[in-house]
């Protein structure tokens, strides 16, 4: 290799010739084509076509919840459109039809009671194409089928053998010898109370059954009314799940629901409602309503937050929202639940602190929001803010307690406002007095000493400066008058020749046993009085207790038990 480099002009990595050399004629022939066609695909597009684009829907154009549209509105009609109205008020924003029973809205249950001050979208109505004023941007109507689909009628259903066609719910249930009656009012519909054994028979096949309508945080919506009746095709109940926002008014929801749909709440189990549409109930006869088609942008309503809260200044505010932070949330809500108890641990809580917080971690911004605003009417309270997904709460100054009047303690003029627990004043040495204001206890702990008071378990000392041997005394009175209380019998039994018992209480008053027979019309009917010519008034006597004050019997068998072994004991040394 050495003597191969060293020769002048060749180079070991040279490239291949410029004229390789020509095949063999055998090989110069084409070969064969391939058995499927080679495609021709199209050239590619330009990236900046030069073209004009065509003119776009006008209604692709209208603003949507993604935008900042924002139009105020005021009280009042903001839309007409001949007998058609969109309508601004108390319930937020409605639509007014011709013919209709009631305002429709997209929600009636979970619609705020503050009047909105804007809207995000422009004021059309959300039904069929022929009542909308902009373009259709949906699929186009179906058309009207050539075959005629029978009217199902409730009072003459199809048999049941028949084919192709689905079982409908009789009316009922109806007492022997009724039968139904056509019906135009709610009062008709629904016929005569239902029973006790009627609502178990009705109810009961419907506690395992999953056939039901979901409601969820929009509450009772516009669409959900013709979905009721689409059940009560099938079924004389039905069931309705409540889960989320609605739950914390299960009272509201239950209103809206028999207003609007028409029927009767049998039943109510936490967030579950069993309704019954009627005895006379006619599925031919229903009322209908048109179905919408979206749902309408939520309007802009004025702020839950404010700065300087009802009552209170923005240093006050601040000040609370700071110590806030700090504050342990009585619970946390869980996603889709059912908070039912929920205004009622919130005025609970309010008994033991003014602040109230709640943890509201993994649900959804509006959901909470929506429970703090339910909570502002219901409790009520002011909200202070929803930072860190909490709710934070103020009892306000005008909170009344649930417990009544109480009476006022003492306590330090540095006590914790934003805890519920009561610091015991300290003295001062040079006054002898302590720097305390006062304010009112624990309403809770006071109705525990009343009632502690009323079952002579404690005593209310009317002096306060006693001696130790005066308070002593007092001590010691009483103590027997608690055991004699606690130990005494409630009911003396006293037995007849004729084998039938007489009860009536015995109370300690007194130092002696007062019996009080009360009254023999609160015990028996007049069915059950017998008049006896040989009934004594006399049988029944007053019965002294042989015991004195202050002893029971129970320190007599430990007496004579104690004499029984001192006895004995001197018989033994004998």
């Amino acid at each position: 290799m050495q003597i191969l480099a060293s020769l002048p002009g060749l180079n070991l990595f040279s490239s291949l010739p410029s004229n390789p050399r020509q095949n063999d004629t055998a090989s110069s022939t084409p070969p064969p084509s391939p058995p499927i066609p080679v495609p021709k695909y199209p050239p590619p597009r330009l990236r900046n076509p030069q073209t004009t684009p065509p003119p776009s829907n006008p209604a692709l154009s209208f603003p949507h919840r993604r935008t900042n549209y924002r139009k105020p509105v005021k009280k009042g009609v903001i839309q007409s459109d001949g007998d058609r109205c969109v309508i601004v008020g108390e319930n937020g924003v409605s639509y007014k039809l011709p013919g209709a029973p009631f305002e429709f809205q997209y929600s009636y249950s979970e619609t705020p009671n503050a009047e909105p001050i804007a809207i995000r979208e422009p004021a059309h109505f959300p039904f069929a194409p022929p009542t909308m004023p902009r373009p259709w941007t949906g699929k186009a109507p179906l058309k009207k089928s050539k075959k005629k689909i029978p009217l199902f009628d409730s009072f003459n259903p199809p048999p049941p053998g028949q084919k192709g066609v689905k079982f409908v719910e009789m009316p009922g249930p109806f007492p022997f010898g009724k039968y139904p009656k056509e019906g135009r009012t709610r009062e008709e519909i629904l016929g005569e109370p239902l029973k006790k054994w009627e609502v178990k028979m009705l109810v009961k096949p419907m506690l395992s059954d999953n056939r039901q309508v979901n409601l969820g945080r929009d509450g009772l919506t516009h669409n959900m009314l013709d979905l009721i009746h689409t059940h009560w095709k099938r079924r004389r109940v039905c069931k309705v799940k409540c889960k989320g926002v609605p739950t914390v008014d299960m009272d509201n929801v239950c209103r809206h629901i028999e207003e609007k749909t028409g029927g009767k709440i049998i039943h109510r189990v936490g967030g579950v409602v069993y309704l019954f549409r009627g005895r006379n109930y006619n599925y031919r006869t229903r009322p209908q309503y048109p179905v919408m088609l979206w749902k309408p942008a939520t309007p802009v309503y004025p702020k839950l937050i404010q700065e300087a809260p009802e009552g209170l200044t923005k240093a006050e505010a601040d000040q609370f929202r700071k110590k806030g932070k700090s504050l342990l949330p009585i619970f946390k809500l869980a996603k889709n639940g059912v908070y039912a108890s929920l205004v009622k641990d919130v005025r609970d809580a309010f008994e033991g602190s003014p602040l109230v917080k709640i943890d509201c971690k993994g649900m959804h911004a509006s959901d909470y929001k929506k429970i703090g605003a339910k909570l502002k009417e219901l409790v009520p309270c002011v909200l202070l803010s929803f930072d860190d997904e909490q709710i934070l709460m103020w009892r306000g100054r005008e909170w009344k307690s649930m417990y009544g009047d109480t009476s006022s303690t003492f306590l330090p003029a540095n006590a914790d406002i934003s805890s519920g627990i009561v610091n015991s004043a300290k003295s001062n040495d040079d006054s002898g007095t302590a720097d305390a204001k006062t304010v009112v206890s624990s309403p809770k702990m006071m109705s525990l000493w009343r009632r502690a008071i009323e079952s002579s378990k404690a005593l209310l000392l009317e002096e306060i400066a006693l001696g130790p041997d005066a308070l002593l005394e007092k001590v010691e009175e009483f103590e027997g008058f608690s055991l004699a209380t606690e130990h005494s019998c409630e009911a003396l039994v006293l037995s007849g020749e004729d084998g039938s018992s007489r009860s009536f209480s015995a109370e300690f008053e007194g130092g002696s046993y007062r019996e009080d027979f009360g009254d023999e019309n609160d015990l028996y009917s007049d069915d059950d009085i017998v008049d006896d010519e040989y009934y004594d008034d006399e049988e029944v006597e007053e019965v002294d207790s042989p015991i004195p004050q202050g002893s029971l019997p129970v320190d007599k068998i430990a007496e004579r038990l104690r004499r029984e072994s001192k006895m004995k004991s001197k018989r033994a040394d004998h």
